[in-house]
């Protein structure tokens, strides 16, 4: 599709000054397509196998409306899993669904089990005649909760309904086990050669290489290459494939307001403190990170000189970097940049029916591998967990879980840190600008590496991290402010080596991930005193890529979604416009291989391909 901008331009081309921050956003948007019918929402990803499989039983955890909650605690109930289907599962799928009528802006919600994150998503922005969407997330990787019973359900939607809000938002969300070989999953190893996964029982393993010979693997290793090819391999997991954590310690808020903390600026720091067992051989701290208020927009965000000196009348400042980290101690020892995930009411509503931004309904959580700092944590003490924003502002939920593997065979290990460089951060600023015209430039750069061993009933296991990050963010004003280009590149290269006590090495990971971003508004004056015209322009981008030294375990993802058009603003409703979207989704991997091209125009998809055939 191809919309006339240079004649839209021309023709609202009046000479009247407008502030580059006199325009939320956010917004909501008229129902300007007269529909008969609820509309389905959805967000491409690649499908769950779920979806070709008959799960051994589903069972149904929370159902419940959020009409006015906001600054109300949270929505709780009782969790037991299901009597009629025992443990063990071989996955389980969190169905999440939901339906929504009338006016109102896009939220944010969070699902917690005990008070472990499940799940981080934001809503879509209903119509009068009705919308509706499904969420569908793996959670085999909290097991060791979901198979107990004295724990609560909790779910957070602060939601405002009244005269001009009038969007209840109705909830559903069910459970479905499945057993044995029912159901594989998308990521999937090579059955040849030495693929390794880390065995939840911790027994030791001989493995038959390709040329027949033994080879022994540390204690808690074991071959994938399982009926199939079926593995336990989890999107954005550091290791092929990888069993439930023993233990899942949650890094929350009490849950008065939400388990999550409210991170309000860059000196707003929140922790718990935590004593983990003895025989833990293995961490994982699991990261949930969403950005609000002030900081929707933070890759967007001009320096505060320029917010000054220009006697701008807005908070969205600071410039535009952001890092969420942790830190256990007082010491950081990890941090994330995070993916720059577009809400529905974002930029321009009208991009995101009925085909919604990457990561809207299932936000991205971020692992970050403590192994290395075991020899810190084994000490029968407590320690503090801590997490922050750098340079953040108003505001920022964020919360984590510890993922723990504890020892079957032994009621202590013994772990010591090799090494910890970092995390150096090299900050670079540039602003130039004269009056509402300028631009600001951020080149950010890290290295950092840590190393431990761990010494269990399975031996002495080595574990070294390396990774590299590198962030250049452009902000530039023209026409007097009312034009702005915001261009994002980010990119992280990550190792991670696995050696046994001989100093061979047992596998290699490497993991790849860009985040590439282009944002254009140009505002535009309106025949009418009360309204203006944005013109918008979005592409973005998710490409990520896991391999092992062997070249047995390979995948990669490359998400692109790319949107153009123009809406009519009066305060924060768009009353009319045009947008169009479009969206291709790949997967690779050794074994198989998923596509989806999708387009979007007006509301209503134009084109919809997906194939499972790997093209030569």
């Amino acid at each position: 599709m191809r919309y006339s901008l240079c004649v839209l331009l021309l023709l609202f081309s009046v000479a009247r000054t407008i502030s580059p921050f006199s325009h939320s956003d956010r917004y909501t948007r008229s129902d300007h397509l007269l529909r008969r019918r609820p509309q389905e929402y959805f967000e491409v990803t690649h499908p769950l196998p779920s979806g070709h499989a008959i799960p051994s039983c589903s069972h149904q955890i929370l159902r419940h409306s959020f009409g006015n909650t906001i600054n109300s605690p949270p929505f709780s109930t009782s969790y037991s899993p299901p009597s009629r289907c025992p443990a063990p599962w071989s996955r389980v799928i969190l169905h999440f669904h939901a339906t929504c009528k009338g006016e109102q802006y896009d939220r944010i919600a969070g699902l917690w089990l005990g008070g472990v994150e499940l799940l981080r998503t934001s809503t879509a922005q209903p119509t009068q005649s009705g919308i509706f969407w499904d969420v569908r997330k793996d959670v085999t990787r909290y097991s060791s909760l979901l198979v107990r019973s004295d724990l609560k359900l909790t779910m957070m939607l602060e939601n405002i309904v009244n005269r001009e809000f009038t969007g209840v938002y109705h909830v559903t969300i069910t459970l479905l086990y499945f057993k044995g070989h029912a159901v594989g999953v998308p990521f999937r190893v090579c059955s040849q050669g030495q693929g390794l996964n880390l065995n939840r029982n911790g027994s030791l393993r001989i493995l038959k290489d390709e040329s027949g010979s033994d080879s022994e693997t540390p204690d808690g290793i074991s071959q994938v290459g399982e009926e199939k090819g079926e593995s336990n391999v989890r999107q954005g997991s550091f290791y092929m494939s990888e069993s439930p954590a023993d233990l899942i310690i949650p890094i929350s808020d009490e849950g008065n307001r939400g388990f999550w903390f409210r991170i309000e600026s860059d000196l707003d720091l929140h922790s718990k403190r935590i004593q983990i067992p003895p025989n833990t051989y293995r961490a994982v701290l699991e990261l949930y990170v969403s950005y609000h208020g002030n900081d929707e927009f933070w890759y967007s965000n001009p320096p505060n000189s320029y917010i000054k000196t220009n006697n701008l009348d807005t908070g969205r400042g600071n410039g535009a970097y952001r890092e969420v980290y942790v830190a256990i101690d007082g010491e950081i020892v990890g941090s994330e940049i995070p993916f720059p995930v577009i809400f529905t009411g974002g930029v321009n509503p009208l991009f995101w029916e009925p085909m919604v931004a990457i990561g809207a309904f299932n936000l991205p959580s971020y692992d970050l591998d403590l192994t290395p700092f075991l020899g810190k944590l084994l000490d029968g003490k407590k320690h503090n967990f801590a997490i922050g924003v750098t340079q953040g502002i108003s505001y920022w939920f964020v919360n984590a879980n510890l993922h723990l593997w504890l020892d079957p065979h032994s009621s202590e290990v013994h772990a010591h840190r090799i090494v910890h460089h970092g995390p150096e951060l090299t900050l670079e600023r540039q602003e130039e600008f004269i009056g509402l015209d300028g631009t600001f430039e951020i080149e950010a750069e890290r290295q950092t590496q840590s190393a431990g061993w761990v010494s269990s009933s399975s031996g002495n296991i080595t574990t070294i991290i390396s990774q590299g990050v590198k962030l250049k963010n452009r902000i530039s004003f023209r026409q007097n402010g009312t034009y702005k280009l915001v261009k994002q590149h980010f990119k992280v290269k990550k190792r991670i080596k696995i050696i046994n006590g001989r100093g061979e090495l047992i596998t290699q990971l490497k993991v790849k991930k860009k985040y590439p971003l282009r944002v254009i508004t140009s505002m535009q004056p309106s025949l009418h005193k009360d309204r203006y015209i944005l013109v918008t322009n979005v592409s973005h981008a998710l490409k990520e890529r896991y391999s092992d030294s062997g070249g047995c375990f390979r995948n990669s993802i490359s998400n692109n979604q790319n949107s153009m058009g123009w809406m009519e603003v009066k305060d924060h409703s768009v009353l009319s416009g045009q947008a169009f979207t479009r969206q291709n989704y790949t997967f690779h991997d050794k074994l198989d291989c998923y596509s989806r091209n999708v387009a979007a125009a007006n509301g209503r998809i134009v084109e919809d391909i997906s194939s499972f055939a790997c093209q030569p």
